[in-house]
């Protein structure tokens, strides 16, 4: 093996769970971390807590290693938030004896590439180590590379058409994410007309959130726009959810669009953001007529995608609207299903035409929304064990994901395929993939039930142990 380090790019709980894994192969590694902390990015909404507990939320290699040092495992039904999740689990990791000595923060990677070589020329590529620069002018030499750095730096604009809204960009009373605004954040929300953008976990966070700031605010109004045109697929499975908290958080959601608490703009597509004195006006239109919102903030709550301006020179093959690994898209292509399943990957779905370097956590699913750490953690296995050479460990990839207990989009509504399409008439059966397992004497493809099974490989020192959590 080169004595290079292999990069890891992103000090969150996948890059670290790719630390954890390349310290138990015995492989050189340096993580580079662009913020001051480990999970800099989850530091920012560690307010927000999980709908997963902390059984999905640890990564096998990590877990032992902690354990190792006396570290204590957090009660696994706990949901926890974000930050404690950073204080309980990334920070004692990041500060193992194994893991600090490699982890350099502040480190900003702004481009990556082969060392003398531009992404045109072939001949001699492999051979080449990749050459890292920092935003600091300093430049790292390494073997491989994994790009752990996330997408929560590039959050998706107002705008429907995946550009920003005319005004947006100079609107300083638009925030993106999941702000503290019952907390840190309050001042700026108490008692003002605030419209939340967005039809996903992280608009009902908000949503919530705002309704209980509200209660203590009279004077706070809440308007919520969604570009869906049908609202009962927005809500998620509820008690059909794998993930109690998960189920119950869009109920809830439902339940206070219900009471008319909130106003609701659907399907609202975003034109213009005007800044004035008093506020902001929100142009958007409803089926093709123009409605103006009036409100003081905007919270926009429309998901992220990568940042792909450090790889220019990488050659990459990515989905070309996904913006994900080219294998990856059609497992977790949202047009397609939204059953919260995810066939079995790893190094060889996420591998590109870049000979040794590889993407994942949620940076490797682009543009699609459905990322669980627990995706991250396998990817994280996988990738490692093909760089150390473990082929067959990094073949043994077994991924089944907690189910939402939806299986159905706006396509699949219209006859669409979600999980291969809706099953046969004769068949009792969900979806085709539902149909085809029973047909083989397996018990269903796991859509709509509510205790499927997580299965995990085990750590490298016992790789052929399995372990189910139901």
């Amino acid at each position: 093996m080169s004595p290079l380090p292999v990069a890891v790019i992103g000090a969150g709980p996948v890059g670290l769970a790719a630390a954890a894994h390349l310290h138990s192969y015995h492989q050189p590694f340096v993580v580079l971390e662009a913020g001051l902390e480990a999970g800099a990015s989850v530091r920012e909404w560690g307010h927000v807590r999980t709908f997963s507990p902390w059984r999905y939320m640890l990564d096998g290699a990590a877990k032992s290693l902690l354990e190792s040092a006396g570290w204590r495992h957090p009660n696994a039904d706990h949901l926890p938030t974000g930050g404690e999740l950073v204080d309980q689990y990334v920070a004692p990791l990041a500060n193992h004896p194994a893991i600090r000595p490699h982890v350099r923060y502040g480190a900003r990677v702004v481009s990556i590439g082969r060392k003398d070589f531009d992404k045109v020329r072939t001949k001699g590529r492999d051979q080449q180590p990749f050459e890292i620069r920092l935003e600091n002018g300093e430049t790292i030499e390494a073997r491989a590379v994994i790009d752990a750095s996330g997408t929560w730096s590039r959050p998706n604009p107002a705008g429907s058409g995946g550009v920003a809204a005319a005004g947006e960009a100079g609107a300083d009373r638009v925030a993106y994410g999941i702000p503290d605004v019952g907390g840190k954040e309050r001042s700026k929300y108490a008692g003002k007309r605030v419209l939340v953008v967005g039809s996903g976990h992280s608009a009902f966070n908000v949503v919530l959130d705002l309704i209980a700031l509200e209660e203590q605010a009279p004077g706070t109004r809440i308007v919520w726009a969604m570009r869906r045109d049908n609202l009962e697929s927005v809500w998620g499975g509820g008690a059909s959810d794998a993930l109690e908290a998960r189920g119950e958080l869009g109920q809830r959601a439902r339940r206070a669009v219900e009471s008319g608490r909130i106003r609701v703009l659907t399907p609202y597509r975003i034109r213009s953001i005007d800044t004035a004195s008093d506020g902001l006006r929100v142009i958007g239109s409803i089926r093709n007529d123009l409605t103006a919102v009036q409100v003081d903030r905007v919270i926009v709550c429309t998901g992220f995608r990568p940042d792909l301006g450090m790889l220019s020179e990488v050659r990459l093959g990515l989905d070309s609207w996904l913006e994900c690994p080219t294998a990856l898209a059609p497992l977790i292509d949202p047009n397609e299903h939204s059953c919260g399943t995810v066939r079995p990957h790893g190094a060889r779905e996420l591998a590109h035409p870049e000979k040794d370097f590889y993407i994942v956590g949620m940076k490797s699913y682009g543009r699609a929304p459905t990322f669980l750490l627990a995706t991250g953690y396998e990817q994280a296995r996988s990738v490692v064990a093909m760089l150390a050479g473990d082929v067959a460990a990094a073949e043994r990839v077994e991924l089944v994901l907690p189910e939402t207990g939806v299986c159905s989009t706006d396509l699949a509504i219209a006859g669409g395929g979600c999980c291969g399409g809706p099953a046969p008439e004769e068949a009792n059966a969900c979806c085709v993939d539902d149909a085809v397992a029973k047909a083989e004497g397996k018990g269903g493809c796991g859509c709509g039930t509510a205790q499927p099974v997580l299965q995990i490989t085990s750590s490298t020192d016992q790789p052929d142990q399995k372990i189910q959590v139901r």
